[in-house]
């Protein structure tokens, strides 16, 4: 984790207008084709959720924005950007994980299958390791959103939020909604389409 210097960052008057604003987030809902993200899980018999989640954070992580966080009054850029989506259980309640990112997808989705027997097995809310070095995301399966709002914290909040929609088959293929949500202090929406550049690439591949 690096600290940056906020009075010659070129971004410094960015910050301070949207830090001193009530509310300095933005939303965007995007498209993605997840067609051959879909067609590898099932030829290799993995999970879809796993595929695309490893997908995003490999794309989150090629964003420098998207890995700044506010600690107080500094700016910061983590080395790594970690997931905690929430994670279900069988009684429909769920449990926000904390999912260590790895370039490999296997040992990915060993951390995710570690996190969901965590949740299983307990009633606790909250992950017993947590940060600011990480994205906060949910699968929503069940829903065709094209638009999302996230709940916003009484205090000021740098964490990216995304949420993925259900998948549904489309003239070009398969094709899920992804809303972002993020702190203009932050990130702008050159940011978000460079994610969205690079997510849609790694989904490809």
């Amino acid at each position: 984790m690096k600290v940056l210097d906020i009075d010659t960052w070129n971004r410094k008057q960015h910050y301070h207008h949207f830090r001193g604003l009530m509310d300095p987030y933005f939303a965007v809902t995007m498209p993605f084709n997840v067609s051959k993200a879909y067609q590898f899980s099932k030829d290799n018999h993995l999970s879809f959720f796993a595929k695309y989640l490893h997908d995003c954070m490999k794309a989150i992580n090629a964003v420098t924005p998207l890995k700044l966080r506010v600690i107080e009054e500094d700016v910061v850029e983590y080395e790594v950007i970690h997931a905690s989506p929430t994670l279900m259980r069988d009684d429909y309640t769920y449990g926000f994980s904390f999912v260590d990112f790895n370039n490999s997808l296997e040992v990915f989705i060993q951390n995710i299958e570690l996190e969901k027997i965590r949740i299983k097995n307990s009633m606790d809310l909250y992950p017993p390791k947590n940060g600011l070095d990480c994205i906060h995301c949910s699968a929503m399966p069940w829903v065709n959103f094209t638009g999302h709002k996230e709940p916003i914290s009484k205090h000021f909040d740098s964490v990216p939020k995304l949420a993925f929609s259900k998948a549904n088959k489309t003239v070009d293929g398969l094709v899920m909604n992804v809303s972002i949500s993020v702190n203009h202090a932050l990130v702008d929406g050159y940011d978000v389409g460079l994610f969205s550049e690079k997510f849609q690439g790694f989904l490809n591949n």
